[in-house]
C-alpha cells in the first residue's frame, strides 16, 4: 500500500450555522491522505496508473464549495466523491479544519477528520 497526501490545501467557503458565516465565509484548511498502489504507475512513469493530484483538488474545490451547516458533512462529501470518482483510491482520510471558528473564545482552529 502506498500513500498520496494533499496538505494545506486552502480554502475561502461559508460554511457554519451563523448567518454571518454564510455570508462573509472564513478560511478553511483541507488535508487528504489516499491510499493506492501506484507501483506500476512509478514503474512505468505513467500518471494514468496512479491518482492525478489536480482531480483531487478539484474535488476538494467543488465540494467546499456547496455550502454546509457542518465541516462534518463537507469531510463526508470530499471522501465519498475521492472514492466514487478516482479509479484508483482504495480508501482516503480527509480533515477539513476551520481557522479561526467563531466560537467567543481563543481557539485557533477546529477540524473533523473522516476515513
Amino acid at each position: 500500500m502506498n500513500v498520496i497526501k494533499l496538505n494545506n490545501i486552502r480554502v475561502h467557503a461559508n460554511h457554519g450555522c451563523w448567518p454571518e458565516e454564510e455570508k462573509i465565509g472564513g478560511d478553511y484548511r483541507v488535508d487528504v491522505e489516499i491510499n493506492t498502489d501506484f507501483t506500476l504507475a512509478a514503474i512505468g512513469d505513467d500518471l494514468s496508473a496512479t491518482v492525478d493530484y489536480v482531480v483531487v483538488k478539484e474535488i476538494v474545490y467543488r465540494e467546499m464549495a456547496i455550502r454546509s451547516k457542518l465541516i462534518e458533512a463537507v469531510a463526508y462529501r470530499i471522501r465519498e466523491s475521492l472514492m466514487t470518482e478516482i479509479k484508483h483510491v482504495q480508501s482516503a482520510k480527509v480533515i477539513v479544519t476551520k481557522i479561526n471558528a467563531p466560537m467567543g473564545g481563543q481557539v485557533e482552529s477546529v477540524c473533523v477528520e473522516i476515513g
